[in-house]
Formats: structure tokens, C-alpha cells, sequence
């Protein structure tokens, strides 16, 4: 029997969505979905749960739990990795309570920035571990990486853990849609071309029946930001910089030194930008699972219909032979051709029966590619201190952070750095 591994199947609501597409799936059907988390219970709820699933919807598909993480990977075919190493509790906290003390505010804190650092430095590790059981236990399997921060996990798994890794974000497949029903625009036949880094990917081009939608689009956004609305981050960085980018307002508004600045605090009003937002997010959803438990794990009557994600569209793309693009994180090997070939970019992808084959992009336009430079800048020292171990790194990375280094001193860059390590205690590893 074929294996799908859910490595963070404690993510039930989300293994739901991506293990009960694959139930829907034909050529899917018959294979083992082998589910691990470090949270014993949250394990048995997502078993329980998808094995209600399989019954409901007719599926000759079997889910198994393991305790052993290597066990759950010993012969699989494809890995989905889900995991969040330090939760809300205690790591989400410090990423964001430490860099606040310095006058340092942040929004979601998980891609880039001194949150997106930290992030890395304590989730690289786990990684590298997961690595080297896949290479003992299953060499030739496709490894699918949703966990963030995308591009450096990807990137590691690929250049440092050899394996052979896809990062998947959901951004791609929803920006051209999401942005023309914001602009009261019909998404029906719409062509797009994406291509950039994680979270800042580029909507290149969006055309219907070859007509460019851009010029309206531009014009609309233009008079949608006469009042408040959600996204006011991304229509000032299409208005400047030419282009839209995949990823929220809240997200892009700390990828930049425009935005979030102490001495233009106008600058959050102006542009609606909610600080704080992701432990938020997290306090609502520590709540809503207590009420989303019952309807998931104990409903026995529970049923799905196939989700926007891309994975199982892409694992039936590989048995089937039958193509499928996608937006996919891969490593840049000439891909993108004015952003660095060490780094993980975001580009259009086919899966079929060969596995998964990224596109060439070429040149992005100049004032994108500089945009993406500045974040993978950041990007790169991260990972350059995770497989080091070195302190100067560290500090590096977060001093070539474009807001960070707006807003902080040198000095206290990394005094802020050298407090989160010690905040953190044992979710990193020595430094030195």
C-alpha cells in the first residue's frame, strides 16, 4: 500500500481539508494516510476524525497514527509537513513581547522580519531531524512543505537535508481572484502569471481573453483607497512599484520599511495596518477549537468537499500523468534570473508523472526584483546561522531586515537578538 505522511496532523482542521481531498481523489485511493504529531492527543483527534471521514465518504483509503516518527515515514511515497515548533505558547509570545520592548511592532511575525527570524532559527532543526529520517526511511519521497517561514524551510530541506522538497503556500491560487472580487471585477477566464519569492510573489500579468486588466485594475484600486478598507498596503506597493503582490496587506506591511514606523505612527491609521494581529489570531483560535473539536472529531456524520489546496490536485497530477500547474517554492536554479540561485523562489510549477518541474521566468521587472533582494537578504543569514551556530549571524540577518533596520540601532539589533536567544532557552540550540 502507498503512504501519505501528515507530519503536524494536530492541524486537524487543516488535515480535514488536505487529507480529505485526497479521499475524493481516484488514483488516491488505496493509499495509507500516516498521521504524526507531538501532541498525543491532538493525534488521536485527527485519527478519530479522518477515520469517521473515509466511512462517510466511501473512501478505500486507511489512516493510521504513529507515535514514532520515523515508523509514520518508513516507506512513504509523499510527506505533507504541517508542524509549528514553540506554538503560541511559549515562542509566538517572546517573538513578539521581546521585539515590542524595543519599540518594535510587528503584524503576523512569521515570514521575514525579527518574528520570522526566530521563527527559523527554532523550526530549522526539527527540520534537518525530519531530513534525516526521511533519508534512511524514505529516500524517494516527495516532501510538501506548508510551514512557514516557506522560503527558508524549503530552501534548508533542499540545500541542507536532502530531500527532495516543494513548498506550497496558499496565496498563489487566491490573489488574482480574491483582488478582482475586492474590486467588484469578474474573476471568470482569468489568466495570471505569478512568479517572485513566498509572500512576495508577483502578479505579473492578469489578463482575460488577452485583454490586460491591469490598467482597470489600477484604476479602481485607486478609488478604493479613498476610504478604509483591508488591503491599503498592497494598492500603495501596486501604486509605486508597478505590480500586485500574492500575500495580505498585514504581511507586506512588515515586509517593507515604509509602514510600521514609531515616528510616523499616522502611518498605521492611514493604512489600516492591524499590530498584534497573529497572537490574536492565535488567542481565536485556541478558543474556536474548543467548539470546533465537536464538530470535528465526534461528529461521525462529518463529510468534505474538495478544498482550493494544491496538494491533491498535484499528487493525482504525479499518478495519473495528467498535468497540473501550480505556484510552488523550489529552489532558484536559473529560474528567476536577476534574484540569487541560492535562494527558494516562487514560480509556476508542473506536476505530472516525472514528479514536479518548476517554469523559467526569466527577469523579473528591476524594482520587483530589488524588493524580493531585500527580504532574501534576510533570508539567507538565517539560514547561514542555523547551520553555523553562529551569534554574528543572527545578528546580521536581523540588521539586513529591512524594517528592523528602519526602526532599531545597531546596538539595539542586537541586544534584541541576544535577549530573544536567551527568552527562548532551549527551543535553539548553543550558539556561539
Amino acid at each position: 500500500m502507498d503512504k501519505i505522511t501528515f507530519i503536524g496532523a494536530g492541524s486537524v482542521a487543516f488535515a480535514k481539508n488536505v487529507l480529505g481531498d485526497c479521499m475524493l481523489v481516484p488514483s488516491l485511493q488505496s493509499f495509507e494516510f500516516a498521521l504524526f504529531d507531538i501532541d498525543a492527543e491532538r493525534l488521536k483527534d485527527a485519527e478519530r476524525m479522518l477515520s469517521h471521514l473515509i466511512g462517510k465518504l466511501g473512501s478505500s483509503s486507511s489512516v493510521k497514527a504513529y507515535s514514532d516518527r520515523k515508523e509514520a515515514l518508513r516507506g512513504a511515497k509523499y510527506i505533507i509537513n504541517t508542524i509549528q515548533v514553540g506554538g503560541y505558547d511559549p515562542c509566538t509570545i517572546t517573538d513578539f513581547e521581546v521585539p515590542n520592548r524595543y519599540g518594535l511592532r510587528q503584524t503576523i511575525a512569521d515570514t521575514v522580519g525579527i518574528g520570522g527570524i526566530f521563527r527559523n532559527l527554532r523550526t530549522i532543526p526539527v527540520m534537518l531531524d525530519i531530513a534525516r529520517d526521511v533519508r534512511e526511511v524514505c529516500p524517494e519521497a516527495l516532501f510538501f512543505n506548508y510551514t512557514n517561514p516557506m522560503a527558508v524551510l524549503t530552501n534548508a530541506m533542499n540545500t541542507y537535508g536532502g530531500v527532495k522538497t516543494v513548498g506550497l503556500c496558499h496565496s498563489v491560487q487566491v490573489c488574482a481572484p480574491r483582488l478582482l472580487k475586492h474590486l467588484e471585477m469578474d474573476p471568470t477566464d482569468v489568466q495570471w502569471k505569478i512568479a517572485g519569492i513566498n509572500h512576495m510573489a508577483w502578479l505579473l500579468e492578469v489578463t482575460r481573453k488577452g485583454e490586460d486588466l491591469y490598467p482597470e485594475i489600477k484604476r479602481r484600486a485607486a478609488e478604493k483607497q479613498r476610504e478604509k478598507h483591508g488591503d491599503m498596503v498592497r494598492f500603495e506597493l501596486m501604486r509605486r512599484f508597478g505590480y500586485y503582490i500574492t500575500e495580505s496587506s498585514e504581511h507586506n506591511a512588515e515586509y517593507h520599511p515604509y509602514f510600521i514606523k514609531r515616528n510616523y505612527p499616522e502611518l498605521i491609521e492611514r493604512f489600516n495596518i492591524p499590530l498584534d494581529e497573529y497572537p490574536r489570531r492565535c488567542v481565536w483560535a485556541i478558543d474556536r477549537w474548543k467548539t470546533m473539536r465537536d464538530e470535528l472529531v465526534g461528529n461521525e456524520g462529518l463529510t468534505h468537499t474538495r478544498s482550493h489546496e494544491y496538494i491533491s490536485y498535484i499528487l493525482d497530477a504525479i499518478e495519473t500523468d495528467v498535468p497540473f500547474k501550480f505556484g510552488g517554492n523550489v529552489m532558484n536554479t536559473g529560474l528567476i534570473t536577476n534574484l540569487p540561485r541560492e535562494a527558494c523562489v516562487e514560480v509556476a510549477c508542473i506536476a505530472d508523472s516525472s514528479g514536479v518541474t518548476p517554469t523559467h521566468v526569466g527577469d523579473l521587472p528591476p524594482q520587483c526584483a530589488a524588493l524580493n533582494r531585500t527580504n532574501i537578504n534576510t533570508q539567507l543569514m538565517t539560514l547561514e546561522a542555523a547551520i553555523t551556530r553562529k551569534k554574528d549571524a543572527i545578528y546580521q540577518a536581523a540588521l539586513l531586515d529591512p524594517h528592523t533596520a528602519a526602526e532599531l540601532s545597531i546596538d539595539d539589533i542586537v541586544s534584541m537578538c541576544d535577549d530573544l536567544i536567551e527568552r527562548h532557552g532551549s527551543w535553539l540550540p548553543a550558539y556561539h
